[in-house]
């Protein structure tokens, strides 16, 4: 497939609230984009669930949608990439692909219990050890378990050979390139490394932790490359016959997007979640202060690149939250006007522990406060805390990284729906105390998916390529001393020790 024209690449990016799909010119610029939300399906309190074939449906009507903006045909499409949140989980028949269970989505909490199981049996530092991950109800293997544990039926079926097992991106390959009773069953290495069930070092499925927590390796997908040609869309839609070149999880697909190739560079995604990731090469260095080491990307045969991550839960949700659950403002954009009515946030702290909290903390047992509450506060101190909320989760992280790497961050790239909020940025930057850039395309994530699968087919010959496509749209230097600043991020950690040991088993 290598030398394919075509006049664009195409990038499927399906989110925890969305699912996009974007095309992108040689230059990177965006050449059209449809986008649709999914629902949000909250049957108990720390459970999150998608209908995982309401995705498929929104996944062929954006698809549909976007190649009809100005009539693309599938040979302008030189090739397709997809990106995913990761960690969801989907389990489905092989025969009629049909899913068992609604998808469980990364936020979930449900396997707590599990978890606690897992690590009484096999070891904390043991899977950290195999995976770079710790023993979280956040990863994929404890959610895949529970499926077979909980849905009637599901074990006896997996272990005749009856159930797969996929991440979004699975379950969208397959979905496409399903024919004639066959479809790709794979999933990529950076996605395969958010399971709890892939060897770090092997890049294979291990084992022992199949058997830990009894996952038959039958359901397993194959792992394959970030960038590599893995077969054509046999879906008779507007992208018929079009290449798969490219599969990455979000946050490395961003990473990539946002050119961060070469060893000490880091990127902060800022979406449903924020995520940090910082290209440590090819060697997987191992986090001692709560960071996950993960498979930034691979492309074709050559060595995996590593990363280590710092993961938050909840940011750009928490100003959904705002918005669907307690209609403090009409739309997510109007966040940024509501906090502006007041110059500070009034003493307000917002924790947005929905569901526990991630790096660097890993406290499945949090919970979400509002603290420092006064008659004086209103809601646009409400507002700005929480923006503020996102800044401070990310220093938390930042701290983390330049204690794991021994070095300090100097510069941040951002990406993500948020960074449009000019003030979130500045106060990025002064809660920091270094420059936040924002790059002129902010859908790194897509651009990430485009390039792994543009790299595929000689759309762009190399990284290099990729790297000089990278630019500055403006960059947010620090203007808080750092007395205040000190001051404001230790009131936060203190509105982060009343989350926690909340929830009692």
């Amino acid at each position: 497939m290598l030398g394919r024209g075509g006049k664009v690449v195409a990038a499927i990016d399906q989110g925890t609230t969305s699912t996009r799909c974007i095309l992108f010119d040689r230059d990177g610029h965006r050449r059209g984009m449809s986008q649709m939300e999914h629902r949000q399906i909250m049957p108990r309190p720390g459970w999150v669930e998608h209908d995982a074939v309401e995705i498929w449906r929104n996944t062929r009507r954006v698809i549909a949608d976007v190649m009809a903006e100005e009539e693309w045909s599938a040979a302008d499409v030189a090739a397709l990439g997809i990106t995913n949140q990761r960690e969801t989980t989907i389990v489905w028949d092989r025969a009629t692909g049909e899913p068992v269970y609604n998808a469980i989505v990364w936020q979930d909490t449900r396997t707590d219990s599990m978890c606690r199981k897992l690590r009484d049996d096999i070891g904390e530092d043991r899977v950290r050890r195999i995976t770079g991950l710790p023993v979280s109800t956040y990863f994929s293997g404890p959610k895949i378990a529970w499926i077979l544990d909980n849905v009637e039926g599901a074990r006896d079926r997996a272990e005749r050979g009856e159930l797969i097992f996929g991440t979004v991106d699975t379950w969208l390959t397959w979905n496409l390139t399903r024919r004639h009773g066959k479809a790709l069953h794979v999933t990529d290495v950076t996605n395969a490394s958010r399971t709890m069930l892939m060897n770090l070092e092997t890049l294979e499925w291990d084992q022992s932790l199949c058997e830990a927590m009894g996952i038959p390796m039958s359901m397993l997908p194959a792992i394959v490359s970030s960038s590599q040609y893995l077969g054509v869309v046999r879906w008779q839609g507007p992208l018929h016959n079009v290449a798969i070149g490219g599969i990455l999880g979000d946050q490395q697909a961003a990473t990539f997007g946002q050119a961060c190739l070469e060893p000490g560079e880091a990127k902060n995604t800022y979406g449903t979640g924020n995520f940090l990731l910082l290209n440590t090469g090819t060697v997987a260095q191992r986090s001692d202060h709560g960071l996950i080491t993960t498979v930034a990307y691979r492309i074709g045969e050559d060595l995996p690149v590593y990363a280590l991550e710092g993961s938050i839960a909840v940011t750009g949700s928490l100003i959904q939250w705002l918005r669907d659950n307690l209609g403090l403002i009409p739309d997510a954009p109007s966040v940024e006007k509501l906090a502006k009515t007041v110059d500070d946030n009034g003493g307000c702290y917002i924790v947005p522990a929905f569901s526990g909290l991630l790096a660097p903390h890993w406290r499945p047992d949090a919970r979400g406060v509002i603290a420092g509450l006064t008659r004086y506060v209103n809601k646009g101190h409400i507002a700005r805390a929480a923006l503020e909320a996102t800044a401070y989760q990310t220093r938390e992280v930042v701290e983390a990284m330049n204690r794991d790497s021994g070095v300090s961050l100097t510069t941040l790239r951002v990406d993500g729906g948020m960074v449009e909020n000019d003030l979130l940025m500045q106060f990025q930057a002064d809660i920091l105390g270094v420059p936040v850039t924002r790059p002129v395309i902010t859908e790194t994530t897509a651009l990430g998916a485009a390039y792994a699968a543009g790299l595929t087919v000689g759309f762009w010959e190399s990284t290099d390529e990729i790297r000089a496509m990278w630019r500055e749209d403006r960059t947010f230097g620090p203007d808080m001393d750092a007395d205040r600043r000190d001051a404001l991020y230790a009131e936060w950690g203190k509105a982060v020790e009343r989350t926690l040991g909340w929830v009692e088993d």
